[in-house]
């Protein structure tokens, strides 16, 4: 097991195989009386970033296990046997499956923790719980033949459609739910002037959808295209709780060799025909 601090995250002692992750990112507050916090992941899952970013957002100190695809760990096959995937938050003893789950359990369950990430409304809650879902069912499903795609065209195709996908978003979801001053201006914010949901489900996206260009040559996040996501996007990955867990480009990209060489996928580096 791998033990080492959030404020240190390069120094690592090494100890049987697994990692764990100890104490609060700088900056947060340690959890009130014996709540017990444990989050099973995996570095590179878009969906484990989600609960890591909510958990950091709330204030709450958590253990994090690294879990490994090839070799589940019996806690989280126990945690989860249903879809035996991660991430999986355990809150003292008691374990919690699905990303959007744990981002709304952790939410509800320490509410004098952190900043709410839930509308208050019941009816802006339903804008946002809306606005999430489309990111999960129609951004993240659009893109994953840019990860697995057989052939550099499907994977250009794909990345093309994410970014429909992001205009529709850009259009829809900000005049929809990202608004200040009583709707007056457009905020920061797809919650507003502060984080919400769809921020931090979007914004778990981030570090593979900007890692689109460098897999198969399409920029995705665009100024030109889509100006408000590209500057929401430089402002949600600058936040603290954000910017520690959201993978960097070129480890991203390593990430994704080394799984398509595991899937039996040709390399395909990006196409300069298929681009012009």
């Amino acid at each position: 097991m791998c033990v080492y601090r959030h404020t240190h995250p390069h120094a690592c002692h090494a100890h049987y195989g697994r990692n764990l992750i100890e104490g609060p990112v700088e900056g947060r507050q340690d959890m009130a009386g014996d709540e017990e916090l444990t989050l099973l992941g995996l570095w590179a899952s878009p969906f484990v970033i989600r609960a890591r970013i909510a958990l950091n957002l709330k204030g709450l100190s958590y253990g994090y296990t690294e879990e490994s695809l090839y070799d589940k760990s019996d806690l989280l096959v126990r945690s989860n046997p249903v879809h035996k995937k991660v991430p999986v938050l355990i809150h003292n003893g008691k374990p919690v499956c699905e990303s959007q789950n744990i981002v709304s359990y952790v939410d509800e369950v320490f509410p004098g923790s952190g900043q709410s990430i839930l509308p208050s409304d019941p009816y802006d809650r339903a804008v946002a719980r809306f606005w999430a879902s489309y990111v999960d069912d129609k951004l993240y499903s659009t893109w994953v033949p840019v990860f697995r795609g057989s052939t550099s065209k499907e994977r250009v195709e794909a990345a093309t459609r994410v970014i429909a996908v992001l205009e529709t978003f850009e259009q829809r979801a900000f005049g929809g739910c990202s608004r200040s001053n009583g709707g007056r201006a457009m905020a920061a914010f797809f919650g507003g002037d502060s984080v919400g949901l769809v921020d931090v489900v979007l914004g778990s996206l981030l570090g593979w959808l900007q890692a689109t260009e460098a897999i198969c040559g399409v920029k995705v996040i665009d100024a030109a295209r889509t100006p408000l996501v590209a500057a929401w996007a430089e402002r949600f990955r600058a936040i603290d709780g954000v910017k520690e867990v959201i993978p960097d480009v070129a480890r991203l990209v390593e990430y994704n060799k080394g799984r398509r060489a595991r899937l039996g996928l040709p390399l395909l580096l990006p196409s300069v025909e298929l681009l012009q």
